[in-house]
């Protein structure tokens, strides 16, 4: 059976969900546990009651929604998330989640039942812009991280995961676990990289996902007037600071095709122009497919840190501030997704998740794969984030078709 979505509704559903926190710039600005979070949570619910399935919210606010199958197996789970990147774009995250609903919606209207449940999940904090870490619902869903520790951790404004949950009114009471053994996962997301635009490709086969380590470096130097402080007098943490900055940009270069480090945040205190700045605090990011690689890189960051140290006369410290093995999905759910791409005659192409996804922390808990959709010019994380409604369209379909085939013991 040729299984495809209704376009003309995933697309209306993707314009819908895209008015809850829409920025004039054409994106979104819809950060984890905020109001326009839980109005997005809202819709999110209104739509799976009435497509049918049983709602539950877990104490960590993950949301999801369940169709009976003929049998009470293991569930097909299948989803993402709904949070957003400050000013980020329309189609991160929310296209799994849409498409997910979608699936279930056709499934309905074709009078379909599966041989396993089926149900549909919306992670909490799949960003990490607000709270650190990110993938931190499905984190703690998993396993991987503590329940207690991730309540405690606090936005810019001091305000606690706890404290948002309970405001916005998914602090739900079932355990943040899974509470019965599941078949398999399936996320679609858009690829937010070049490589299936450059090669032509219609659609992605995620066979992994690279690991990363994230960090913050914070140098503590002597505020100080910029005018009669000599030059050698100056404990100036900035300094100290760029150098680290210039080295994250040129440590992948030397280690690999696929490594990638940013420094994506910078904190200069007292952060004036007529003061030599005393305290810096910046963080760093390193990406890639293998282990040893990550782990060489963030060596030789903290190397470097304490020579600009010892350079610059100040005092510095570093924490971890997330830390995440590569993984590799499983052959089966990999298949299926091929399968599933061949079927509806898709040109599909098999690759690496250069991003961290929930399908990270699910991974552990059952067989995982990933769909992805091409991104134009490999843009995301921004306003300009774009994917055409046609490559949605056929990256949704591979989704379902997949998951089907999965709910249905094909593979």
């Amino acid at each position: 059976m040729r299984f495809e979505l209704d376009r003309e509704r995933f697309v209306d559903t993707m314009r819908e969900q895209a008015e809850i926190g829409a920025t004039d710039g054409g994106g979104l600005h819809r950060l984890a546990l905020s109001d326009a979070d839980k109005a997005v949570r809202d819709w999110f619910c209104e739509q799976l009651e009435a497509a049918g399935l049983a709602v539950r919210i877990d104490a960590f606010g993950n949301v999801f929604g369940r169709r009976e199958g003929r049998t009470d197996s293991e569930p097909v789970l299948v989803g993402s998330h709904l949070d957003s990147q400050p000013y980020g774009g329309i189609y991160d995250g929310a296209m799994g989640v849409v498409a997910a609903l979608e699936f279930v919606r056709e499934l309905n209207d074709r009078d379909v039942e599966t041989e396993r449940p089926i149900e549909i999940v919306n992670w909490t904090n799949e960003e990490g812009s607000r709270f650190q870490p990110a993938m931190q619902g499905s984190g703690v869903w998993a396993g991987a991280h503590d329940i207690e520790a991730e309540y405690a951790k606090t936005d810019d404004e001091g305000k606690t995961v706890r404290e948002e949950l309970e405001r916005i009114g998914y602090l739900g009471e079932e355990p943040a676990e899974p509470r019965e053994a599941y078949d398999s996962y399936l996320e679609l997301h858009i690829e937010q990289g070049p490589y299936l635009e450059e090669n032509d490709k219609d659609v992605g086969v995620v066979t992994g996902v690279v690991g990363f380590a994230w960090g913050a470096i914070t140098y503590y130097g002597e505020a100080d007037h910029s005018g009669p402080t000599p030059m050698h007098h100056r404990q100036d943490a900035l300094v100290a600071a760029a150098d680290v900055i210039s080295e994250v940009r040129r440590i992948p270069s030397s280690l690999g095709d696929r490594t990638v480090g940013t420094v994506g945040y910078i904190d200069a205190k007292p952060n004036s122009i007529n003061i030599i700045p005393g305290e810096v605090t910046l963080t760093f990011g390193f990406r890639d497919p293998k282990r040893e690689v990550i782990d060489e890189a963030v060596a030789r960051v903290l190397l470097e840190a304490e020579t600009a140290a010892e350079h610059e006369g100040v005092d510095w410290e570093w924490e971890s501030r997330m830390d995440v093995d590569p993984v590799a999905f499983a052959d089966r759910t990999v298949d299926a997704v091929d399968a599933a791409a061949a079927e509806l005659g898709y040109d599909a192409m098999r690759m690496m998740s250069g991003a961290g996804h929930d399908a990270t922390h699910a991974n552990s808990v059952c067989d995982t794969a990933m769909v992805f959709a091409v991104s134009e010019d490999g843009r995301s994380h921004n306003e300009a984030e774009y994917t055409s409604w046609d490559d949605c369209y056929t990256a949704a379909n591979t989704l379902a078709a997949a998951a089907r085939r999965l709910a249905d013991d094909e593979f």
